[in-house]
């Protein structure tokens, strides 16, 4: 969808189409708002608060609106004495799973699994006999902190590569010689939204009732909110 029809759609719901009273909305609000409402929809999505508890890769239809997000980068890992590490993308939103292949002395490459785990619980999954770091069981886990992704060895192995697998940030739509709200330099270029029509047409109506309680139009704000999640 054009960012010109996002425009006219977000403004026809608003009822200021026409308007020429001061509450004109202008293009860095219809960007600010478009894009906050990208986020917001995807977090929703991803967690699951809807009508029906569906939440992410929970059925057809969140594995169709959410894969567009899914994507891989390669993780320069650097290693310590019982973990590696690398950082999280610039871009991360949500965790999915890490591949993981391990290196040893008596043996080659081998694909580990890995488990995401509460840094909290370290100090015990590493002096748990099942669920510590295992070569031979070609098994570990992983901790978030800081930014970075800890993937546990135990002295017992190296990992020689490893890739993660996330949800990304939704990319931010951008209209032509319109200040960027979130850089305050004017755009040179269109940037349209990545997502189907379909789940645009829902982030416009989240995108409403953000703009609605920003000026403080009562009977917008509501009708939004409704809408945005009642078509989920």
């Amino acid at each position: 969808m054009l960012n010109s029809a996002i425009t006219i759609k977000l403004k026809q719901r608003i009822n200021k189409l026409d308007s020429q009273d001061y509450d004109n909305i202008e293009c860095w609000q219809v960007v600010e708002a478009f894009n906050k409402a990208q986020v917001e929809w995807c977090r929703r999505q991803l967690h699951g608060l809807n009508i029906v508890k569906e939440g992410d890769e929970q059925s057809t239809r969140r594995k169709d609106d959410l894969q567009v997000l899914l994507t891989t980068e390669d993780l320069n890992m650097t290693n310590k004495t019982t973990y590696s590490f690398g950082a999280v993308p610039s871009d991360y939103l949500q965790w999915k799973r890490v591949d993981v292949f391990a290196c040893s002395d008596c043996c080659e490459d081998r694909r580990m699994t890995v488990y995401l785990a509460e840094e909290g619980n370290l100090n015990q999954l590493l002096r748990d006999e099942t669920k510590k770091p295992s070569f031979d069981w070609a098994e570990t886990f992983a901790t978030l902190i800081d930014n970075q992704i800890n993937v546990y060895t135990n002295k017992e192995f190296e990992v020689s590569k490893a890739e993660v697998i996330y949800y990304r940030q939704p990319r931010r739509i951008q209209i032509k010689d319109c200040v960027d709200p979130y850089t305050n330099v004017s755009s040179t270029t269109e940037v349209l939204s990545e997502f189907k029509d379909d789940i645009i047409e829902l982030i416009i109506d989240e995108a409403v009732s953000i703009i609605a309680g920003d000026i403080e139009s009562p009977v917008q704000y509501p009708r939004g909110t409704q809408l945005a999640e009642r078509n989920n």
